[in-house]
């Protein structure tokens, strides 16, 4: 276990990024946050800093827990850290919305097609 690590480095081997590229861009796109600041990809993490993640529609507040920088597998990687309650159940919450927001737009009528609309002229035709 080292003492110190890049962030870049961290989130890549905690694997909230595929990449040390992708992780070096949502650092400098401010997509993650020490403490409430913006930092530069070559900032050094230390046991117990907390970090603000955005990734996607989701948003992660963890605590630096090991600093480990190797990439290992996703279900010892979640030992690195540990997330806050809170925003475990604001993204699951938001997950929910999501997944109902879809089966809403899937059960929504869409416009009759080619056969339907023959079949609605044959109908009005006959009254």
């Amino acid at each position: 276990m080292t003492e110190k690590v890049r962030i870049d480095k961290w989130l890549w081997a905690a694997r909230f990024f595929k990449t040390r590229g992708l992780a070096r861009e949502a650092i400098k796109g401010g997509k993650v946050q020490l403490g409430g600041t913006r930092v530069k990809p070559g900032r050094t993490l230390t046991a117990g800093d907390r970090l603000t993640i955005r990734r996607g529609e989701d948003e992660y507040e963890i605590i630096v827990k090991d600093l480990g920088d190797r990439r290992l597998s996703a279900s010892l990687a979640q030992e690195k850290y540990e997330e806050d309650e809170n925003s475990r159940a604001r993204r699951e919450a938001a997950a929910e919305q999501r997944k109902l927001d879809r089966q809403a737009r899937a059960d929504r009528q869409r416009r009759p097609d080619k056969r339907q609309r023959r079949q609605i002229v044959s109908f009005t035709k006959r009254s």
